[in-house]
């Protein structure tokens, strides 16, 4: 795989630029695994910081996946025609924060229904074993983690069995994390707000686990509502 160094303004641009080239010319092929950051950095001449918002970028055009302890990878399917305007212009945007979250309890809250009716007994076992971590998490540290969270959310995607849906909630996770990053953090430290999120997602478990559509579609659109709240305060 043959990388270039960068001279731009535009650093993370030109990085989204090259990898994209890459896959289109084959050098690159769905389910080929990225090399680390730290490696992607030093190949190009660029920072690290760079190297992650053009990752960032990627991900949330659906041109790769994030695969927490394992890599990157180049993903098998791509519907990059759907989503990229929107995640491009997300990301530039970096005052759509409320707007982000409410596009994003549009779809959420009918995937978490969908998840209750067709979601699998490995659907429902995942969730359960993230309330557990999360109870872990608050126990020890008395604070949520984050990629914890968003790995909740986005089993619930896959739990709605949709695949359009899966990709759309990919692209506003992936973006929400890099334009709300700061607010996110004062989100997870302001005090009492761990265990009100680590109660709300417990609803949420045990409504899917019932198989109860309209109680996980009420408890998600709670969950984000008070999202939405706590971010206007700290705007």
């Amino acid at each position: 795989m043959e990388l270039k160094p960068i001279h731009t303004r535009k650093i993370y641009e030109e990085i989204v630029r090259q990898i994209k080239e890459l896959i289109g010319d084959g050098n690159l092929k769905p389910g080929d695994r990225l090399p680390s950051e730290r490696e992607l950095a030093e190949r190009l001449g660029v920072s690290r910081a760079s190297v992650r918002e053009a990752l960032t970028a990627l991900a949330a055009m659906g041109v790769i996946s994030v695969r927490p302890g394992e890599g990157t990878f180049v993903q098998t399917v791509r519907n990059g025609a759907i989503v990229e305007p929107l995640a491009m212009a997300l990301l530039m945007d970096r005052q759509a924060a409320v707007d982000l979250f409410e596009a994003r309890g549009v779809l959420e809250s009918e995937a978490a229904a969908l998840a209750a009716r067709r979601g699998s007994k490995e659907d429902i076992e995942k969730l359960g074993e993230i309330i557990k971590e999360m109870e872990r998490q608050l126990e020890e540290n008395d604070l949520l983690e984050e990629e914890t969270d968003v790995r909740f959310h986005l089993i619930i995607a896959e739990a709605a069995h949709n695949s359009v849906l899966a990709r759309l909630m990919y692209t506003v996770s992936e973006t929400m994390r890099q334009v709300l990053r700061d607010s996110r953090r004062r989100l997870y430290e302001a005090p009492g707000n761990s265990e009100k999120l680590l109660e709300q997602h417990r609803l949420i478990y045990q409504a899917i686990a019932s198989r109860d559509g309209r109680a996980a579609r009420r408890a998600m659109s709670r969950h984000l509502h008070f999202v939405i709240r706590e971010l206007k305060r700290e705007r």
